[in-house]
């Protein structure tokens, strides 16, 4: 990539002027000049929020002594959020913040002014949100006052800091990955180096003379614009050598909720304006960690989901929970009760869902209620917060009223008008019972609606004779001889493994072996040893549901593999993991629908969760 000479020699020159005239300025202009209306942010909370409702306070740069006043910044991470105070004032004295999106160069100012009442010696703000993961930006913010002259404190957390922080020397790197290939420019190598175990990232240049400059940018979404993170680590080659290297960067900001962010190396020739470029990485410390990073750049923590799928956004965060339980990482536990709380309520339809969410995450589709039964039994499990099983319990008596035996003897409907009789909802119910008898102790009632699902289901004729579950029952209530998907055949196999484990009975869990067998067999599901929908093949592409189907697959996959130590089990999860991460990854960890990487192919947060399944089977 080549850059414009005025992006690297004339820019930096001149944001230096204006940052040098701004500061200048902030002294002699008047606090009463108006400024530009800053766009609300929301991330935990929106801004303007209460001080009195932070559940932190600290103060991460020295107080600003300002005539005599103190301007103080106050900082909530709990809620990433801050507020800005003045003490031993006078009644005029005013008090506000400064947020940065571009490393302090420019500014929303006046931020919640406040002035001093009549009798009072002190204010405060309200508060506002330091950055915002929502649109990928990392801010930084400061407190200013006006007593007699402006003021304002310093820049709060300027430095990124994860497992190590901005600014560490290359040598203290816990490894040196290459993982793109460098670039070239009038004979010099440009190249991006990666500490994968630190999230960290340096750049170097060679083969050049003094004067070559090299340096990193750091990007929030994936590439697509750096504003805070241009010429990290600006570095020249000195005199007698012929390169030189950046010192590290961090690519994860967990105290902003920035965990995925890419990195690419930069270098410029003394002699010349144009500069080259690498192609930007996001570091993988493992593989489930890189694909849970990529996934959560496309997570809007202000509505609690993954827009705009709502069932998917209840797959995707069971599979983001199976993650950290597995890995033992707890960078997302914020946003499992973010999602509770901001999805809980009532939806119009066309808000969440083409159908009205109607609270409690119910809807006329019962296998969409479902997926959020089962994502909040998971998060109950992990974090043992009763709220996600009474959720849970509530969802799955909603399931419960569709069980019909006027209709084929049994199984759950598949919707609210009671059109159709499918695997999908009766493989949730199924799972569901058995799931809620294992956690409410003395239960029976949930058992023996276990028990009457898997006698219904195994006699329903979904299961065809080469062991593959058909999508569902035809209006003779006969098997409906439909697309044999992996989330249909996943969740039968989930379903009798649990329930062989409630009840000790060994048919159920041959039975689940048998559909395991056949899919890891059968061309209908696998090819090559790789999992592969219908839709993964020739030129045929999947709809929005079934980019999540494989992931579901897995889940349940993995669980009858820990039941039976079986390592031709392990060995096909072990493939999965192989062969996505291998030709199914792009340079910033994008995962895509085909695991085998054939084209076309299709990559956004469905497909990702899906993989992400599969690493995290393969992780446990």
């Amino acid at each position: 990539m080549t850059l414009r000479s005025f992006d690297i020699v004339v820019r930096p020159r001149l944001l230096s002027f204006l940052l040098a005239a701004a500061l200048a300025c902030a002294v002699l202009v008047p606090a009463a000049t108006p400024a530009a209306a800053a766009t609300p942010v929301c991330v935990l909370a929106c801004d303007t929020l209460d001080p009195s409702q932070a559940r932190q306070e600290s103060f991460p740069v020295p107080t600003k002594n300002l005539s005599g006043r103190r301007v103080q910044l106050h900082v909530s991470d709990a809620d990433d959020m801050a507020w800005a105070s003045i003490d031993d004032g006078v009644p005029g004295d005013s008090v506000w913040l400064d947020r940065s999106w571009d490393g302090g160069a420019t500014w929303e100012g006046v931020l919640g002014k406040a002035s001093v009442p009549s009798t009072w010696t002190g204010t405060r703000t309200l508060m506002y949100n330091i950055t915002d993961p929502r649109n990928h930006k990392r801010g930084l913010i400061r407190a200013c006052g006006d007593a007699a002259a402006v003021g304002c404190t310093d820049w709060a957390y300027p430095t990124v800091c994860d497992t190590l922080c901005d600014g560490t020397s290359a040598g203290q790197a816990a490894g040196d990955d290459q993982p793109v290939p460098s670039t070239t420019l009038y004979g010099r190598r440009i190249r991006l180096h990666v500490d994968q175990q630190n999230s960290m990232a340096w750049a170097s240049i060679e083969t050049g003379g003094a004067g070559d400059e090299v340096w990193l940018d750091r990007s929030w979404d994936g590439g697509s614009t750096w504003p805070d993170g241009s010429s990290r680590g600006r570095t020249s080659t000195p005199s007698g050598a012929t390169g030189t290297r950046t010192a590290m960067y961090a690519t994860r900001d967990p105290r902003g909720l920035l965990y995925g962010g890419a990195v690419r190396a930069c270098g410029r020739e003394a002699s010349h304006n144009e500069g080259s470029c690498t192609a930007w990485v996001r570091p993988a410390p493992t593989r489930a960690r890189g694909a849970a990073d990529a996934l959560m750049s496309s997570y809007d923590p202000y509505n609690g989901w993954w827009p705009s799928s709502w069932w998917n956004s209840a797959a995707t965060l069971t599979s983001l929970i199976d993650f950290a339980k597995t890995t033992g990482r707890h960078d997302y536990d914020w946003a499992i009760a973010r999602t509770f709380e901001q999805n809980k309520g009532v939806f119009p339809a066309g808000v969440r869902s083409t159908d009205a969410i109607e609270g409690h995450f119910i809807s006329r589709s019962i296998d969409d209620s479902a997926w959020w039964a089962i994502a909040w039994l998971d998060a109950y499990d992990y974090t043992g917060d009763s709220r996600y099983l009474n959720e849970a319990v509530t969802i799955a008596n909603y399931v419960h009223q569709y069980w019909d035996t006027g209709t084929c003897g049994g199984g759950v409907w598949w919707d609210r008008e009671r059109t159709y009789k499918n695997a999908v909802t009766n493989g949730q119910y199924l799972w569901l019972t058995t799931a809620l008898h294992q956690r409410i102790p003395g239960d029976t009632v949930w058992l023996q609606r276990a028990k009457t699902s898997a006698a219904w289901y195994k006699s329903s004729g979904m299961i065809n004779s080469s062991g593959l579950v058909n999508d569902g029952l035809n209006s003779a209530c006969a098997n409906n001889g439909s697309t044999v998907w992996s989330y249909n055949q996943g969740l039968a196999i989930g379903g009798f493994t649990e329930l062989s484990k409630v009840t000790g009975d060994s048919s159920l869990l041959t039975l689940a072996r048998t559909l395991a067998d056949a899919a890891i067999s059968s061309t209908a599901l696998t090819r090559s040893g790789v999992l592969t929908e219908s839709c993964d093949i020739g030129s045929a592409s999947c709809d929005d549901n079934q980019k999540q189907f494989k992931g579901i697959f897995m889940r349940n996959f993995a669980e009858l593999t820990k039941v039976t130590g079986s390592s031709t089990y392990r060995a096909y999860i072990q493939k999965q993991s192989d062969t996505l991460w291998a030709q199914d990854r792009t340079s910033v960890n994008a995962l895509g629908q085909r695991w085998a990487g054939t084209s076309p192919n299709q990559t956004d947060w469905r497909t990702q969760a899906s993989a992400l399944g599969a690493l995290t089977a393969a992780a446990g």
